[in-house]
């Protein structure tokens, strides 16, 4: 027992000290960071993406009433689920996604429901098939979407019983504008360190 307890002890007594000098190296680079102004840039692309995103949303909801369509991707004919979602990234973001909602669901990824945020994708499954209907995610449980035939652009509760039945996953997209983005600043970062 004794044995055990010797180097249990002193495992403990390097991780203590090595605790302290874990957080100066921290600090070091954060001080370095800001010096570069990469923080700065890093905020910048933050809040570029923030407001990206809130233009995605808000054209969204500039479409409601649209009717559906199948087939339909535009204001003129119409739209369905995945033709609405596809003009509204590339109307916005500049980004093109995949015409059909499986497709869009396999072209981004996959993020925890407790992770969504307004811009991104939910699928559910609604003709006995995974992500046979897709919508952007809004805020607070809702989302916006070409319904079906004799229907309009909403904005519906995922909460709500048909819909969380149903709900199939939530996916983030990542290319496009946004990506575009964060290279830069990454690129602006590496030209700042020397990198």
């Amino acid at each position: 027992m004794r044995f055990f307890v010797l180097p249990a002890s002193l495992l403990f007594a390097v991780a203590v000290q090595a605790a302290p000098q874990q957080d100066r190296t921290d600090d070091e680079l954060a001080r370095l960071l800001a010096d570069k102004g990469i923080i700065g840039q890093l905020r910048q692309v933050r809040q570029t993406v923030a407001e990206r995103t809130s233009d995605l949303v808000v054209t969204a909801i500039g479409f409601l009433g649209v009717p559906y369509r199948r087939g339909g991707n535009s204001v003129e004919s119409g739209f369905d689920c995945s033709g609405f979602v596809r003009a509204m990234y590339n109307q916005t973001l500049g980004h093109v996604l995949p015409r059909r909602a499986e497709e869009q669901a396999a072209a981004t990824e996959k993020i925890d429901p407790s992770q969504l945020k307004p811009g991104d994708l939910v699928f559910f499954n609604t003709m006995r098939r995974a992500f046979s209907h897709v919508g952007i995610y809004v805020g607070e449980g809702k989302f916006i979407h070409s319904p079906r035939t004799g229907a309009q652009v909403r904005v519906e509760d995922m909460n709500g019983s048909y819909w969380s039945r149903r709900f199939d996953g939530a996916r983030r997209v990542l290319g496009g504008a946004q990506n575009d983005d964060i290279k830069a600043a990454a690129a602006a970062a590496a030209t700042h360190t020397g990198n």
